[in-house]
């Protein structure tokens, strides 16, 4: 008998690797003989590259680059295998590198992202994703574009700081340097965000106050980001503002799709799809999944409710252990999912609860073997009583 153990970490307290090892030990208490495929899941955030490189057994490569303020760090991509590799744009620069005195959006860039881009396509990939959750940058990609040989110009033809107090500068800006590796080269971007580049619900107003602007610090950064779109789209006769994904990591994400054609792509999707999830379900009995909180945004795209809806369409059940289930989390039954077991199981508070994570997990997902067990054992009763009323029917 095989299973799947598909989770997404606990955040907070649990990776998804460790998840797997939960369930693993309290799998064998009640099925010593089970088959079990372990496949740590991430949808773009925190966790993405570890995720892909433990299942595919890739491998790591450290770079040199600059950090969100600027600063020289290592960071590093996952080699999936030999033309594919995998970017946590957020390892580069992410809202964490900062600390929390010094976040603010005028002041960082992009460029240690595409710092990691250029050394992946130095080193000869055609495959590049780019999961671009957790940014700590507001400059509409020009830091990454810059690292990759695109040059932004002010009025007088001076190449601009690649920061976002830099984008109202932008006059004019010369592509004609750009890697010439990014034309053979295939870009996809891990991205769950549907913001514009502009307006209320663009980069800028939505997402800029958690990387620490103020309001007139906000108003500044959509002026520039408005005059930045207007360059592109006033020389290369193309629009972006109001392109969906757009405004993914601070701008980020119109970026990737004008300067290197990249495809945004739902990150469970682009998940599932990296590790043919699709043929791992093939002599599967049923998948566990989990996250830490279920609630109505799970149904969303989120890791539970791809890993459902990639189940159903192969008629493979689905059961949910989370940590805990807030408000809407039934909707998730609508994607597949066909149970939910809570790991919560007495009152409690947030802190108790993440540093008791693994007791409480291991105990949960004990009950839910032995629900299992017991409804495997219910089936095969029915089963007898259905054989021997067909026998006595037949006169046997």
């Amino acid at each position: 008998m095989k299973m799947i153990f598909a989770p997404d970490s606990f955040k907070g307290s649990l990776s998804s690797l460790r998840v797997i090892e939960i369930l693993k030990e309290a799998a064998y208490k009640v099925f010593p003989d089970l088959e079990i495929v372990g496949v740590p899941i991430a949808d773009g955030g925190e966790g993405t590259m570890e995720a892909m490189v433990s299942f595919l057994k890739g491998k790591y490569k450290e770079v040199r680059v600059k950090d969100t303020l600027g600063n020289e760090i290592k960071a590093t991509y996952g080699i999936l295998n030999d033309d594919s590799i995998i970017i946590e744009m957020a390892s580069a620069s992410g809202l964490t590198l900062i600390p929390m005195e010094k976040r603010n959006p005028l002041y960082t860039t992009t460029y240690g992202t595409g710092q990691m881009i250029k050394d992946a396509l130095d080193e000869g990939f055609s495959k590049i994703t780019i999961a671009i959750g957790g940014s700590g940058t507001n400059d509409g990609g020009i830091g990454a574009m810059t690292a990759l040989g695109v040059k932004f110009l002010d009025k007088h033809g001076k190449v601009v700081e690649p920061i976002g107090k830099s984008l109202v500068e932008i006059a004019d800006i010369d592509i004609s340097g750009i890697h010439p590796r990014i034309s053979q080269t295939e870009f996809t971007v891990m991205c769950d965000v549907t913001n514009p580049l502009l307006g209320p619900n663009g980069a800028t107003y939505v997402y800029g106050p958690q990387k620490g602007a103020n309001k007139k610090e906000l108003d500044f950064l959509e002026l520039g980001m408005k005059n930045y779109a207007r360059v592109i789209e006033k020389k290369y006769y193309v629009e972006i503002s109001n392109q969906s994904g757009a405004g993914a990591a601070g701008g980020l994400g119109a970026a990737l799709m004008f300067f290197v054609n990249a495809k945004l792509k739902s990150g469970i999707s682009t998940m599932l799809e990296k590790i043919n999830f699709d043929n791992l379900l093939e002599n599967t009995c049923c998948v566990i999944t989990g996250e830490g909180m279920l609630d109505w945004q799970s149904a969303k795209g989120k890791v539970i409710s791809g890993i459902g809806l990639a189940c159903k369409k192969k008629g493979v059940p689905v059961i949910a252990i989370v940590g805990g289930m807030g408000k809407g989390a039934v909707e998730i039954y609508q994607c597949g999912v066909d149970s939910i077991m809570p790991a919560i199981n007495a009152v409690m508070g947030l802190d108790e609860a993440m540093g008791n994570a693994d007791e409480l997990l291991l105990n949960a997902a004990e009950r839910t073997f032995r629900m299992l067990k017991v409804g495997m054992e219910i089936n095969n009763s029915e089963r007898k009583l259905r054989n021997n009323s067909y026998v006595i029917k037949n006169g046997g």
